[in-house]
């Protein structure tokens, strides 16, 4: 791309008056911009702020400022200029790499000389610039096959690094060798083409690439063997996000301080042959380092501070003077995290251990602030080859880290207690668990609810409830170890992690922490409230292929806590009764799920007759499963479907398919759907009948649906509220199993139903039972008072449905008049003969 320069304006910014006046001289007279010039850093920067200007041009010293700052500003956007605005740098000296590696991270897009300055116009006429667009982030290529540590590994270092992943050792050849990576993270265990073999083809071929290798503490030796051959650093898993991106950056930056350091020594190699050309070369890198924004610092091999440039003095206060010759240990804040008021995180370099150091830690100031500050360090031998300094520079980043510990706490902590989040606890959860396959451990995992906490939301309010939560989150923080990780895994439901702890403290633990919450009360508007929790504890042992079936062992054991009285903990024992109940009921609904994906949820349909006449009225739908080959009856699953609270699912597939039947075949005239407590609460439950009617273009006429009398009994008014909506489509209602938990025939009156199913248990003995046939005649006649209809079940003989047509009760049904049969047995078409049918 080319900038068009007519009628644009160029400034020209240089605090050196005599290089200004010829680089003023030089641009007039050779481009067609209107050169605007500025010997001061406020004059340009108010220039900046009141004028479009379209090309800068600037020295790096500009009074108590640099220009890199300056291109920072510009690339900010805070001025009247485009943020892309071209930025040409022009430079009295430097060292080469180093400077191009600063120019690229503030967005120069040329660097030129001053004794190359004639090149000016050619950079401003020809566009010789390097594009923004092209300074990216640093790449980096993950060679992992464990898909868990490569999703982490990017979350880590996506804010700093452009990062490629491959799942294995050829495919991450392959990307290597396509691509330009500053850095390679390398797993030492990989299937097919090891982590060793991966090394060794990428030295072979390009012996300066910085190779990260990522390693468990078992596997060191190894990794020690592959730093051997030319790996750059190591980094042991699991892994901290901040130990990760401290390798990272060091190692990226590897390249750029190996060339920096070959370049300036040849420089001083050659300087050596004149102590004036020396002392002037001396002279202009001291100027360029006290331009420079950023500390330079050098160290002696005992970590005494024997260089600084200027920029010490402007960001701790201490004067150079009195700083030079002491530890540099001295000037770093000791922190919760740190060793470094021992220096030991320094001992590496010092010693000769390693070639480069990143750290990020608090530098003491006079102002006595938190001063966070990121110093890379580099070792660098002397002439001789036998003795060594190091050097590097040291730069503020308090605000970026503040920003940076926010984003990563909102990251991993729930925003109400504090406490780590679900989605980071899966992750520390998962860690553990590989590391327990590797024999680390055993470590110990629980799973806390807290008993009846919908009693305080209900009563007292959500904000109360939260009030109760942050102190119960405090109380058992208190209790817990640093190694420890407490997390809210959502609601009234925690979970905790104990790493190498076995089952025996782990239930100690417990026992404590129920007893803690035990005498723990809540007082909220002169109302005392009580909280207890039960505990489910699943080992950490490595037996498991993935951490999901230790929270699934922990959430049994929780249920077993519950079953045996609450505010008690349980360990996950497979052998145990408890185990046994739910593991089964879990099965039902792992099988319920299944069945209903491969449409093996079948339902049955018995006749429902009028007894006056004989004729089928309508038909009950009765669900079954088929699994393996074989009918599976409602006795065998709904309980377990009712313990997990999984009865909706089922009852909104039951009422797809039933008006689907009812739609298909016309025989049906009529169906009677029943529906469980647990599904007749789903608020979705009006607009799926409503829905699957019109899909299916039937008349809701020929709907009637089924509640049990204690179901409904549970919420009048709610139920109320339902059977009303669902009258407003069309269908008709019944209060099914009437008689097992009525106390007065009221509660009628109330429900809205169009007729009253009398329950079988009062049917089946009602020839031979006067207190059974004096139930039933009392439920007809309430009901038909009332005007409703009624319906006798379990009618199993000749004799019963006489007694009933002689009291007056509309419709039977059982197994004399019918059993439930598919569909396809239902309907005997009427050309059959009469001695086939009769075998029907």
């Amino acid at each position: 791309m080319t900038f068009s320069t007519k009628s644009k304006q160029l400034l020209l910014l240089n605090t050196d008056l005599e290089h200004l006046t010829v680089l003023e001289q030089l641009l007039n007279n050779g481009t067609s911009y209107k050169v605007i010039v500025a010997s001061k850093i406020k004059e340009a920067i108010q220039i900046l702020k009141r004028q479009q200007i379209d090309f800068v041009i600037s020295s790096i010293h500009l009074d108590n400022f640099d220009g890199w700052r300056l291109a920072r500003m510009i690339r900010s956007g805070v001025l009247k200029c485009s943020a892309e605005t071209p930025f040409v740098i022009v430079a009295n000296t430097w060292c080469e790499h180093i400077a191009s590696a600063t120019a690229r991270e503030f967005g120069i897009n040329r660097l030129v000389p001053y004794q190359e300055h004639e090149k000016l116009l050619d950079v401003v006429n020809k566009n010789q610039l390097t594009p923004l667009e092209d300074m990216v982030n640093t790449s980096v290529l993950v060679i992992e096959d464990n898909p868990d540590t490569r999703h982490l590994v990017e979350r880590i270092l996506s804010n700093r690094f452009t990062v490629d992943t491959a799942a294995d050792g050829e495919l991450g050849l392959k990307l290597w060798r396509e691509n330009n990576y500053a850095l390679v993270l390398l797993d030492v265990m990989l299937p097919g083409l090891s982590g060793n073999q991966v090394l060794d083809q990428i030295i072979h071929e390009n012996s300066a690439q910085s190779v990260v290798i990522m390693t468990a503490n078992h596997t060191m030796e190894l990794a020690e063997e592959l730093m051997l051959k030319g790996a750059a650093d190591f980094v042991t898993k699991p892994f901290r996000a901040e130990q990760l991106r401290r390798v990272c950056e060091t190692a990226a930056r590897r390249e750029d301080f190996m060339i920096s350091n070959e370049q300036f020594a040849n420089k001083v190699e050659s300087l050596q042959q004149s102590q004036t050309e020396y002392k002037q070369i001396l002279d202009a890198h001291q100027l360029l380092l006290d331009q420079l924004g950023s500390v330079v610092i050098e160290l002696d091999t005992s970590g005494q501070i024997i260089f600084l440039n200027k920029a010490w003095e402007k960001l701790t206060g201490f004067k150079i003077d009195h700083s030079m010759r002491l530890a540099f240990a001295d000037f770093i804040e000791p922190t919760e995290f740190s060793s470094f008021n021992s220096g030991e995180q320094l001992q590496p370099i010092l010693t000769g251990q390693v070639n480069s150091l990143h750290l990020e830690f608090k530098l003491k100031n006079q102002l006595n602030t938190d001063l966070w500050v990121e110093a890379r360090l580099e070792l660098t031998l002397c002439n001789d080859d036998k003795s060594y300094s190091i050097s590097g520079t040291i730069d503020d980043i308090t605000s970026r880290k503040k920003a940076q510990n926010d984003l990563e706490y909102l990251a991993m902590h729930d925003g109400l207690t504090g406490l780590f989040n679900r989605h980071y606890f899966e992750i520390e959860l998962s860690q553990y668990s590989a590391t327990a396959t590797r024999g680390s451990g055993p470590h110990a995992l629980l799973y806390l609810d807290l008993d009846h906490f919908k009693v305080i939301n209900d009563t007292a309010g959500h904000h109360h409830g939260d009030r109760v939560l942050r102190d119960i989150s405090a109380l058992i923080s208190n209790r817990l170890r640093r190694v420890d990780f407490f997390a809210r895994i959502g609601g009234d439901e925690f979970a905790l992690l104990l790493p190498n702890t076995n089952q025996t403290i782990a239930l100690k633990l417990a026992d404590n922490i129920c007893t803690l919450l035990d005498e723990y009360h809540c007082k909220i508007d002169e109302q005392l409230f009580k909280v207890n929790c039960s505990i489910g504890i699943s080992e950490v042992n490595g037996i498991e292929k993935s951490a999901e079936e230790y929270m699934k062992q922990a959430d049994i054991a929780l249920y077993a806590a519950k079953k045996q009285g609450r505010n008690m903990a349980h360990i996950y024992d497979q052998e145990d009764i408890h185990s046994k109940e739910l593991q089964a009921s879990l099965e039902w609904v792992r099988k319920l799920h299944q069945a209903i994906a491969d449409d093996n949820l079948i339902l049955y349909f018995q006749p429902v007759v009028t007894i006056a006449t004989r004729e089928i009225a309508y038909y009950e739908a009765l669900v079954r499963l088929e699994l393996d080959g074989k009918i599976i009856p409602p006795g065998d699953f709904i309980p377990a479907l009712e313990r997990e609270g999984r009865m909706r699912l089922l009852d909104r597939q039951v009422i797809a398919k039933a008006i689907k039947y009812l739609a298909e075949h016309s025989e049906l005239h009529t169906i009677a759907i029943n529906l469980s407590a647990q599904g007749f609460s789903d608020e979705r439950l009006v607009p799926i009948i409503q829905e699957a009617i019109a899909d299916n273009n039937v008349a809701a006429e020929r709907i009637i649906f089924e509640l049990t009398e204690s179901a409904s009994l549970s919420n009048i008014e709610e139920t109320k509220k339902i059977i009303s909506r669902i009258g407003k489509l069309g269908c008709k209602f019944s209060i099914d199993d009437f008689g097992t938990g009525f106390s007065t025939f009221d509660y009628l009156k109330q429900i809205p139903a169009d007729s009253v199913k009398i329950d079988g248990s009062f049917v089946v003995d009602l020839a031979s039972n006067s207190v059974d046939f004096a139930l039933v005649k009392a439920i007809y006649e309430v009901a038909s008072a009332l005007g409703k209809k009624t319906v006798a079940e379990f009618v199993e003989n000749e004799e019963t449905l006489i007694i009933l047509e002689r009291l007056g009760v509309t419709y039977a049904q059982g197994y004399h008049l019918g059993k439930p049969k598919p569909i396809e047995e239902c309907f005997i078409p009427s050309n059959i003969p009469k001695q086939l049918k009769e075998l029907i």
